[in-house]
Order: structure tokens, then C-alpha cells, then sequence
């Protein structure tokens, strides 16, 4: 039978005098010990309400029990202030399967906001995680970050200010991301070494990066068949915050969206504007300033069956970053603006050709190949026949089990 926790000071009685407590005050530290033995001590089937008000953390959460749930009052009610933390690396971590939580903030920890790994059927709804001030390397890398997870929906969540992904969903299986926003980021959301994702209804705008689609070695597992569509990515201009050295650091300010080494990803019937480089991007391992160096020998760097159909693009590719893609416009002759998809040029010697890695048909947008295998030496706009060519269409994503129908 569920159990309803009401994590709260104000919910207790005062044995003196049988009034009930004041709820505890903006900022109020004395809520952490509440909260934490409330998790510490729920069973399955709880669930755990967080009162409205604003509480302030100097330690990370954990929640290490199956079929709990964490309730707030709403996003912009509700809100858990880690600024004073000073231990722990996240501020929420779940291990635990059969887990929902909902209309909430975490704000300002010192690693990750929120951190959901190792567990199936999960529902992150209405949860806002951020970083506030201006972007910063130093703010935590990952808003909201489910790892190694399976059967994900994820929606009508806020992503603002993370040094690395906003909204990442890395090495996971089966995962719905869907009516989200995700702003002032380096990348606003990432599907990353995941396998069946859809991604919808979602705004990306003011990060470095909308939404990215990475495969990664060295991981526990590869991704492919990724559906990124009837989302608005527009404005991604954010200048790159993120840590040197990490794959989403070598991210130009001003990408749509970017593939690296994945397959079998379409993007359609997207809203994609104004994005200062380019509004699609697809690249290879060997373009995105990682070492190469004891990559196992199974991975796959190459990208291939990425269809683009059907995108309203516009704008893009007027001022691209960095000294080596301005120089890349001024090469291709005539070019007012760079092309609103990217490739670059680089192809799996196993493949026969150009049409089995991208294939974009999408009304009067042209392809722009660099050339990088050639050290960026003959770029050039590839005609329409070179990449006019159809993919069979993925089925969309059905979640399973008890998050079947949402």
C-alpha cells in the first residue's frame, strides 16, 4: 500500500501545546535533516511530499529504494537550494528502479542536479534544475542526468546553466524526451550511447548546442536509432563554457543540432533557426577534438544512415565560431552564409558511399562537405544528387510496463 510522506516541518504537531509548526523559512537549513531521513527511510510504494518553499542543502540527497516517489508543490514552488553545499558531488542521486519525480527546482549543487542511474521505468515531470548567474565552467556539468537507465520518459522539465549537458540521457535504453526547454547550457540536450530515443516538443535555445546525438568510446555500450523532431532549436549562440578536454567542449557556438558517430538517426519537421554556424551538423569521432589513442577496436567513429527530411530552417550559418570554420565560408565561394547542414566528408571505408551516411531531403537546403579527411583542403557544396536518398523511417519509441500509455 502507498504511504504518503509529508516531508515537511509544517505537517508536524507540537506535542506542548498541539499547534502546528511554522513552515520552515526561506533558505532554512533546519529542512535538510527532515528530508534526508525521509529518504532514508521510505519503502516502496511512498510518496515523498516536498512542501512549497525555498530549503537550503549543504550536502547531497540519495534515494536507494525502488517505487518511491518525490513530490513537489511546482517547479517555481518548490525549490532545494544546494548554494552552500560542501559535500557531496550531486545534488540528488537515485539508484532505484520504479521512480517518479515531480514539480520541484535544484539549484546551484556543486556537481550534478540531479543524477537517476542503474534503474527501469522512470518519469522525471516538471523539474527544474539550474545554475544561477551567468554560465560558467564552473557550474555543474549535467541539469538532469539518468545513466545506464531503461524504459525513461522525461518531460516538461527546465534545463538552465550546466557546463556540460543540460538535459543528458546517456548509455539507456528505450527513453521519450519530450515538451522540455533547455536554455544556457553548453548543450541543451544530449542523447549520448543510448539505443531508441524520441525526442520531441522540446525547446532548445541560448545553449552552444541544441540538441546533440553522440556516440562515445569507451562506454559501457553504443547507441543508434535516435528520432529528433517537432522541436524548436533556434538561437544556440551561447559561447562554448564547457571544460577543456570533454567531447561537447570542441562544440562551435551556434550548432542546431550535431551528430557524432551515431546511426540511424532522422530529424524532421523541426523548427531549426538562426544558429550562428550551422543548423545541422554531422561529424565523425575524428572531428570532435577527442583523442583517438586506445579506442577500442569495436567502436564505430563513423555516423551513418542520418536522414534529414521536412525541417523548416532558416537563418544560420552567418557568423560561424572559430578561426577555422570563418575561413571554410570565405573558401567556398559565394557563400553569404555556411549551408544549413554540415558533414564532415568523412566516410566508413566499409560503406559505398556519401548516400549511406546522410541523406537530406529537405526542400532547398544544401549540404556542406569540409572535407576534414583531407585536412579541410577541397570543401565544397555537395549537389542535390549527392545526397538525395531515403532511409527507411524508424517506428516511434513505446514506453513499456507500468509507464505504458503515458
Amino acid at each position: 500500500m502507498k504511504k504518503l510522506i509529508f516531508a515537511s516541518a509544517a505537517m508536524l504537531m507540537l506535542a506542548a501545546c498541539g499547534e502546528k509548526q511554522e513552515a520552515a523559512p526561506a533558505g532554512d537549513a533546519s529542512y535538510q535533516e527532515t528530508l534526508m531521513a525521509a529518504l532514508l527511510d521510505a519503502e516502496p510504494g511512498d510518496v515523498i511530499e516536498i512542501p512549497e518553499g525555498r530549503f537550503a542543502f549543504d550536502r547531497s540527497l540519495s534515494l536507494t529504494v525502488d517505487g518511491v516517489t518525490i513530490k513537489g508543490a511546482g517547479m517555481d514552488k518548490t525549490v532545494l537550494s544546494f548554494a552552500g553545499q560542501i559535500a557531496g558531488a550531486e545534488g540528488l542521486l537515485v539508484t532505484a528502479s520504479d521512480f517518479t519525480i515531480e514539480d520541484l527546482t535544484i539549484e546551484d549543487t556543486i556537481g550534478d542536479a540531479l543524477k537517476i542511474t542503474e534503474g527501469e521505468n522512470i518519469v522525471i515531470r516538471r523539474v527544474r534544475t539550474e545554475w544561477t548567474g551567468e554560465p560558467k565552467t564552473e557550474n555543474g556539468a549535467y541539469g538532469i542526468y539518468p545513466v545506464q537507465v531503461k524504459n525513461l520518459l522525461m518531460e516538461e522539465s527546465v534545463a538552465i546553466g550546466a557546463s556540460d549537458a543540460g538535459l543528458y540521457i546517456g548509455q539507456s535504453q528505450n527513453v521519450v524526451i519530450r515538451n522540455n526547454r533547455a536554455e544556457y547550457n553548453v548543450a541543451g540536450i544530449e542523447i549520448e550511447n543510448t539505443f531508441d530515443a524520441d525526442v520531441y516538443g522540446n525547446v532548445a535555445t541560448n545553449n552552444t548546442g541544441g540538441i546533440l546525438v553522440f556516440n562515445m568510446p569507451n562506454l559501457k555500450q553504443p547507441g543508434a536509432r535516435t528520432r529528433v523532431y517537432d522541436n524548436e532549436i533556434y538561437e544556440n549562440n551561447t559561447k562554448n563554457f564547457g571544460l577543456e578536454g570533454t567531447a561537447v567542449a570542441s562544440v562551435p557556438a551556434g550548432s542546431g543540432v550535431v551528430i557524432n558517430a551515431n546511426d540511424e538517426v532522422e530529424i524532421f519537421n523541426n523548427d531549426i533557426r538562426d544558429n550562428k554556424t550551422a543548423n545541422v551538423i554531422v561529424a565523425s569521432i575524428f572531428s570532435s577534438g577527442l583523442s583517438t589513442d586506445g579506442m577500442e577496436a569495436d567502436f564505430d567513429p563513423y555516423p551513418d544512415g542520418i536522414y534529414v527530411y521536412g525541417n523548416r530552417f532558416e537563418g544560420g550559418g552567418g557568423n560561424p565560431d572559430g578561426l577555422e570554420l570563418k575561413a571554410l565560408k570565405v573558401a567556398v565561394a559565394g557563400l553569404g552564409s555556411l549551408p544549413d547542414v554540415l558533414w564532415d566528408g568523412y566516410v566508413d571505408p566499409a560503406l559505398s558511399g556519401p548516400k549511406e551516411v546522410l541523406c537530406v531531403q529537405n526542400g532547398e537546403a544544401k549540404v556542406l562537405n569540409v572535407d576534414a579527411p583531407n585536412d579541410n583542403k577541397s570543401p565544397k557544396v555537395e549537389d542535390g544528387a549527392a545526397h538525395d536518398c531515403a532511409f527507411d523511417k524508424l517506428p516511434p519509441v513505446e514506453l513499456k510496463g507500468p509507464l505504458a500509455g503515458l
